[in-house]
């Protein structure tokens, strides 16, 4: 198909979008075709992703989006062991720019080594300090796995981290695109696909993002893309101004959570999670913030091995909590933590993690 074939449909594209209107899959077929074609503009890429974007994406407009990269994706082949195993994924899409530490990393170790499989899907730093990418390598975990041994390593050893560019060479065409869109302050569906993207098709996730609204939308988005059980969370900070309320891609130790989850044979709802009942330290959002990549490796094992015992911790255990219960482990967030707790203070999530840092690809 000839470039100016491409490009008009592009722009008709773009102009459909202008009106409101939203996608339908076939039209996400044609727009990803494009997106991934390297004789096509990055600055006309940019401009089909910043009208998507004021539009606003749809669910199916998400699923769509995420089918069709998924397709192009280098497959991770992992069966269960035993018939209903979940493979877990714990995910955030980042975008709170609030500095904290890797948490959706620590709280996929805590549930490795309550011993569900966990492949974890990251990246180096994006729109944070730190990426899971960047910490997991620096705690001595092999990230640079060929699809062979990622299978392997999730047989092995339980856990697998799954380095994006590794397994989704299309996005080599579309990083410009993005590139542009962000010197430009606007944030594209990338920054809400990542976490569907996984390459091993887990089946069960607890996913962070950073607006309460897309909760309810990602999970219905996960539903339809056969993930079979979710939670998608939101936390809120206290203190925030009107107008400028702050929003963590987390479970919050600081204030109510907003929670769209599903099990199998139900429907996404939307519900909100109060930790006053857990036994929580006073914190604040500084004692949650991280840095390097190294400081925040330390953060992590410190926490893992049981040496720190503070707010960082109470909120490693809250969200492999909310971990735990999203894959079906346990009843309740409640539940969960002190699951989460029992492994870290009987020295299995130190186990676990010592055992990945010596595993060889």
């Amino acid at each position: 198909m000839s470039v100016k074939l491409l490009t008009g449909m592009l722009q008709e594209l773009i102009g459909y979008l202008n009106t409101g209107q939203a996608l339908s899959a076939q039209q996400v077929h044609l727009a990803v075709a494009q997106l991934t074609d390297e004789t096509v503009s990055a600055e006309l890429k940019a401009d089909f992703l910043a009208a998507l974007a004021r539009k606003g994406e749809t669910p199916e407009e998400i699923t769509a989006f995420a089918v069709e990269l998924r397709d192009r994706a280098v497959p991770v082949h992992w069966a269960p062991d035993t018939p209903g195993q979940e493979l877990v994924d714990v995910v955030g899409t980042g975008g709170d720019q609030l500095g904290t530490f890797n948490l959706s990393t620590a709280a996929a170790l805590v549930v490795a080594a309550a011993g569900l499989p966990v492949a974890k899907h990251g990246n180096r730093a994006v729109t944070s300090q730190t990426g899971s990418a960047d910490v997991v390598e620096a705690l001595g975990i092999p990230i640079e796995l060929s699809p062979e041994q990622a299978a392997a390593m999730l047989r092995t050893h339980g856990f697998a981290f799954l380095f994006a560019p590794r397994f989704h060479p299309a996005f080599r065409q579309i990083a410009p695109a993005r590139k542009l869109c962000a010197q430009r302050g606007q944030r594209t569906i990338f920054n809400l696909l990542g976490p569907l993207l996984n390459p091993a098709r887990p089946t069960a996730m607890l996913m962070g993002v950073a607006q309460p609204a897309l909760c309810l939308p990602m999970a219905c988005a996960l539903q339809r893309l056969g993930v079979r059980r979710a939670m998608v969370v939101c936390g809120h900070l206290p203190g925030s101004q009107p107008g400028r309320q702050q929003f963590l891609d987390e479970v919050s130790t600081l204030g109510p959570t907003t929670i769209a989850s599903y099990q199998p044979g139900q429907a996404p709802t939307a519900w909100t999670f109060d930790p006053a009942g857990l036994p929580l330290q006073a914190a604040s959002l500084t004692d949650l913030q991280g840095g390097d990549r190294l400081t925040n490796a330390r953060i992590l094992r410190q926490v893992l091995l049981g040496e720190d015992r503070g707010p960082r911790r109470d909120a490693v255990l809250l969200n492999a909590g909310a971990a735990l219960c999203a894959a079906g482990r346990c009843q309740t967030i409640a539940e969960g933590w002190q699951v989460a707790a029992e492994l870290i203070d009987a020295g299995q999530a130190r186990r676990k993690l010592d055992e990945l840092a010596a595993a060889a690809p």
